[in-house]
């Protein structure tokens, strides 16, 4: 195999261990997909990787429910440097207005990785959001959501910011879609981090 094959192989394996071991609460393994600098952006958390393990394991203790989904990567490597881009639909259950709803969320990972001491891991985390929707899990109950609280958010992730604003999260209101100046200033950080910049995206 070509060194960038068995890379791409490497970083596969990391991404999908990143789904298996954090949605099963699996939180000592799921440090391993990360370097010990890492850092995690999410709808409702942006900090290192380690204080996002922290929240992620007592949401699993108050039994929340988050489902990830992989689908294609696309992988560029440059060096020691890596972007993987994977496509993800993200299934969590809430209650909405009082309605039990299935949140479904469409978009991608887009993560930076990087090789040290002959090990692929993750850089830094960020979600693109592409669409969203909530389906009552009773398909007869009737879900009325505040239409202007809807629209303070994206379209790639409204639904799952509402539900998680009603729950007391301060949720991220720019986050990067599938068009926008957002997603466009995440290709660029990207792009600098692959020539050898700092992994630097806020």
């Amino acid at each position: 195999m070509s060194d960038d094959i068995q890379a791409q192989s490497a970083i596969r394996h990391v991404v999908e261990n990143w789904v298996v071991y954090r949605d099963s609460g699996n939180w000592d393994r799921f440090r391993t997909v990360w370097h010990e600098d890492a850092r995690m952006h999410s709808t409702w958390f942006r900090g290192s990787a380690e204080d996002f393990i922290s929240h992620a394991a007592k949401s699993w203790g108050k039994g929340g429910v988050s489902c990830h989904f992989l689908g294609g990567s696309a992988i560029e490597i440059v060096g020691n440097r890596a972007i993987a881009q994977t496509k993800k639909r993200i299934d969590s259950r809430q209650t909405l207005e009082g309605v039990v709803c299935d949140v479904v969320v469409t978009g991608r990972f887009y993560q930076f990785f990087e090789k040290r001491d002959g090990r692929w891991a993750i850089v830094l985390h960020q979600g693109i959001y592409e669409k969203d929707r909530a389906d009552p899990v009773d398909p007869n109950a009737k879900l009325t959501l505040d239409p202007a609280l809807l629209a303070q958010f994206p379209e790639g992730y409204r639904h799952l910011a509402y539900g998680q604003t009603k729950s007391g999260f301060e949720v991220m209101r720019d986050l990067p879609g599938l068009r926008g100046a957002s997603v466009e200033r995440l290709y660029a950080a990207g792009a600098s981090f692959l020539t050898g910049n700092a992994a630097y995206y806020e």
